[in-house]
């Protein structure tokens, strides 16, 4: 299993990053969380298979064709975020 914390910076707040990113992690059977963040980026915690989590980074990436999406961070080994994945409240 990995897991990591992505954090994806531009205009990806306003434009259903969130839903999108959320679909995608539920598509590619991922566990976890993403909300919004108050610096207008958007940020998600996942686990799963390691090809699972490199698949939804490669998406975050481009996100959905409403975004522009400027720069991806991703710090790996982050705490197990639980069942299911779950949009959660800006932060």
């Amino acid at each position: 299993m990995r897991t990591a914390t992505i954090t994806v910076n531009g205009r990806v707040q306003g434009v259903g990053f969130r839903y999108a990113l959320h679909d995608e992690a539920q598509r590619l059977g991922l566990r976890g969380w993403v909300r919004n963040r108050r610096d207008g980026s958007v940020e998600a915690q996942v686990a799963g298979d390691p090809d699972a989590v490199e698949a939804l980074i490669a998406w975050a990436h481009e996100g959905p064709s409403t975004a522009r999406v400027d720069d991806v961070d991703v710090i790996e080994g982050t705490t197990d975020p639980g069942d299911g994945f779950e949009i959660r409240a800006t932060a």
